[in-house]
């Protein structure tokens, strides 16, 4: 199926009738708003969101030598998987 940025722009080509080049600006302009959009939470509906998550400062341990350190606190982001995505995948439970 789908696995590279051009099969997916072919997909949605054949699948909407419009040109690869319009699907992929299309595709574009969504990453784009999904990086924008970020701070305060983007979603996509039936997809999932993107979150900024903080993370507190803590220890944690070399793993090569087992001295303890300390990790500082950080922002991240994540990607939240809706519970339609979970059920379509997985299958109800």
């Amino acid at each position: 199926m789908a696995k590279t940025k051009s099969q997916i722009i072919t997909h949605i080509a054949d699948k909407t009738e419009t040109s690869k080049k319009t699907s992929g600006i299309f595709l574009e302009e969504l990453v784009k708003l999904a990086y924008k959009e970020a701070k305060s939470t983007f979603t996509i509906p039936g997809l999932g969101k993107i979150v900024l998550v903080n993370r507190k400062a803590r220890m944690g341990r070399n793993p090569a030598t087992g001295e303890a350190i300390k990790i500082p606190a950080k922002r991240v982001v994540k990607f939240r998987v809706a519970k339609a995505a979970k059920d379509a995948i997985l299958g109800k439970k």
